[in-house]
């Protein structure tokens, strides 16, 4: 059971104060009359959006929004941005207009009672088809009150926008039964026995629909005056007090909310949602800890594909702590069979943190970002290399990373880690020091050089395979301004091209680190060099850059002295959309020799590879001694990266024309599934080693997905 209130939006009055005091009471909505023709009222639109930044917790509604005067498109677009705004706090009542006179002359419609009916039935299906943002389809209406002719969907709101009904005609409750979310009648202008009869419309109507009546709300306007044995016996299950003084709203939330609070319980989803339930999955064991979103949730659209991967799991969990991880692991365990993919922001090239009918476990709510110590930090799996770069910015610290902001750590961490200060300062998971580890059998273990060697070993370059991190302690660099290069360089010559930006990057200091982005070669191609010189000295950047800006006729330039919070500030708070399935190949070389770069001028001029790029390694990454870490290949001073249409005709180009030329490859830009792929990421003594600790750490392979280590 569900209470509100229902406050007069007089300008002369205090209709905020009383939303807030609303919220202090504990009701769980607060409402508005809506009457756009009052000049006496608040716009009510303009008066949920004050209150929404005036409270916290209380859910907003207009009791009821006059439809006529309401564009449904335009009102479409207006309920999203509010329940994003306010946290997925909107409820959205509809009214089908009633003073007419005032209508037409606020320029509103004229509509007959059937008009009225028709015009809300379109409003509702234009409202929810402008919300069904996990459609790439424009949404197109054309009925007799409203057309929408090409719009594009979106935004997708925080959370699933209910569409109540005032109303009381049988045509209208008919309406109710076949396609709304609720009913919201006044007591007063429709009797107990009334309510009971429109009920009762209302499920058949439902039931001829083929929808379950459990899923429409039952709410009612009633007054104080309202006695509660009348109030036990309404057929409601929220009861919304129509009054604007405190006194009545205190002794409502005093003597009849706690004893109605507990009574007409209702199912968590509605039935539509459970209906897109997967098989195999024990929905109704999910711990209330996990968060879960289902397939039929507003949120799965926003969850269910990583970067570049497509998915459609059966289920996210979201803990918010190791003990909510602790459990949802143990969910998982309980769904051997199933997949399991770890996400910490989805970014991975490979697209395993997603999957379909299966389970995926995001730790994107543990992004704790910590100093503890100098130049120690302390961060949660979840958080993102943009705020860790905010972070740090104010102290002149840095920790190399991903090139991208809206990386997380989680994955890039345990994986390796080549980002724009590679050269000079090493890879991320070589500034680690200490983490937390929820191993497979549900055991915290907090693993570090002196306790539990092995497995802190083993995490710094084949983490997916050994337990999900909870928490990381890394030592961060000092790092002040840096130069940030973009330049545009003539592509037609590729073989050329890579084998000039070697040799320059290999005699570059190590204060330099670059990357080199080509497609296929066609006239007028040109190549993007990606370049962080770590030297806030002008003088020091140019004379490091122009090496590199002369392997090619230089065709533009950008170059910025930022610091390096400005570089990871390309973080974009898009959900990710991605389709189908990616196709990427990886290798780590030694030298850009003529022969590699012919090979690579082939595999581009094939257009198999709609993408290929160059990150430079080398440098500080080779001082660590190779068996320091599972990450073992530290002699290559670059690391390929391509991606392509075709898995097949990728890996046949790639196995034949790059394959012979690499010393080893990073797994997370590889989407190749064969075993050989793990004889490339990890020579014969640093195999045999991480296939022994797998033994130990998940014997039963509840972490297979991503590279599995195990022997079967």
């Amino acid at each position: 059971m569900e209470f509100g209130t229902s406050i007069t939006p007089a300008n002369g009055g205090d209709p905020v104060g009383l939303a807030r005091r609303s919220e202090e009471l504990g009701f769980d909505l607060v409402t508005f009359q809506d009457h756009p023709y009052q000049p006496r009222f608040h716009d009510t639109w303009t008066l949920l959006a004050w209150v929404a930044g005036q409270t916290e917790r209380i859910r907003l509604a207009g009791n009821v929004l006059n439809l006529p005067l309401r564009e449904p498109a335009v009102l479409a677009r207006s309920a999203a941005s509010l329940d994003l705004l306010s946290g997925g706090r909107l409820e959205l009542a509809l009214g089908a207009g009633g003073f007419w006179d005032a209508i037409e002359a606020m320029g509103g419609p004229r509509r007959e009672p059937r008009e009225a009916v028709e015009a809300t039935d379109e409003a509702i299906d234009i409202i929810r088809g402008l919300h069904d943002a996990g459609d790439p389809t424009p949404f197109r209406y054309h009925g007799t009150h409203y057309r929408v002719p090409n719009a594009q969907r979106g935004p997708l709101p925080a959370h699933h926008i209910p569409l109540w009904l005032g109303a009381l005609g049988p045509r209208m409750l008919r309406l109710i039964g076949r396609k709304a979310d609720g009913w919201l009648p006044s007591l007063g202008r429709v009797t107990p026995d009334g309510l009971r009869a429109g009920n009762k419309l209302i499920d058949e109507a439902a039931i001829a629909a083929g929808r379950d009546p459990s899923d429409i709300r039952r709410i009612v306007n009633v007054t104080p005056d309202v006695p509660l044995a009348v109030l036990r016996t309404l057929e409601a299950d929220t009861l919304i007090l129509y009054t604007d003084e405190v006194s009545e709203m205190e002794r409502f939330a005093r003597e009849i909310m706690p004893v109605l609070r507990e009574t007409n319980r209702r199912p968590t989803r509605p039935s539509w949602a459970r209906a897109k339930r997967r098989e195999g999955i024990d929905y109704d064991g999910v711990p209330a800890s996990a968060e879960a979103v289902e397939p039929g949730d507003i949120d799965f659209p926003r969850l269910k594909s990583t970067y570049l991967r497509g998915g459609s799991p059966g289920i996210v969990l979201r803990p918010r702590t190791t003990a909510d991880v602790v459990e949802a692991l143990a969910f998982a365990r309980r769904h051997r069979d199933l997949p399991l993919g770890i996400r910490s922001a989805g970014h991975g090239i490979s697209g395993r943190s997603t999957n379909d009918g299966g389970i995926v476990l995001s730790v994107a709510r543990l992004d704790h970002v910590e100093i503890v110590g100098d130049r120690r930090i302390r961060v949660g799996p979840g958080a993102r290399w943009a705020d860790i770069a905010q972070t740090l910015a104010p102290h002149g610290w840095a920790l190399t990373s991903g090139d991208y902001g809206g990386v997380g750590v989680g994955g890039l961490a345990t994986a390796g880690g080549v980002g724009w200060l590679a050269r000079k300062h090493g890879l991320t998971l070589d500034h680690l020091r200490s983490a937390e580890v929820v191993l497979a059998s549900g055991q915290v273990v907090r693993v570090d050089a002196a306790h539990d060697a092995d497995l802190f070993w083993a995490i710094r370059g084949a983490g997916a395979n050994f337990g999900i991190v909870t928490d990381f302690e890394f030592d961060v660099d000092e790092v002040g301004d840096v130069g940030f290069a973009q330049l545009a360089v003539d592509g037609s010559d590729p073989a050329g091209l890579l084998e000039r930006f070697g040799a320059a990057v290999e005699a570059a200091p190590r204060d330099l680190t670059a990357s080199l982005i080509m497609g296929r070669p066609r006239p007028g191609a040109y190549a993007t060099i990606l370049a962080v010189v770590d030297s806030d000295d002008p003088e020091t950047i140019v004379s490091q850059l122009e090496p590199v800006a002369s392997v090619a006729p230089l065709l533009d330039q950008r170059v910025v002295l930022t610091p390096y919070a400005g570089i990871m500030a390309n973080a974009s708070g898009a959900d990710h959309d991605g389709q189908g399935e990616p196709a990427a190949r990886s290798g780590l070389i030694e030298h850009l020799t003529p022969e590699f770069g012919a090979a690579a001028e082939e595999l581009l001029r094939s257009g198999a590879v709609h993408f290929f790029q160059l990150r430079s390694v080398g440098g500080a990454v080779a001082d660590v001694d190779p068996m320091a870490t599972a990450y073992a290949n530290r002699s290559a001073n670059f690391s390929v990266t391509a991606l392509g249409g075709s898995q097949r005709r990728l890996d046949e180009l790639w196995d034949r024309l790059l394959q012979p030329h690499f010393s080893g490859s990073y797994l997370s830009f590889d989407t190749d599934r064969r075993p050989e792929r793990l004889r490339d990421a990890w020579p014969p003594e640093h195999l045999a080693r991480l296939r022994e600790l797998k033994r130990r750490y998940d014997p039963d392979g509840l972490f297979r997905d991503n590279f599995y280590l195990g022997d079967h």
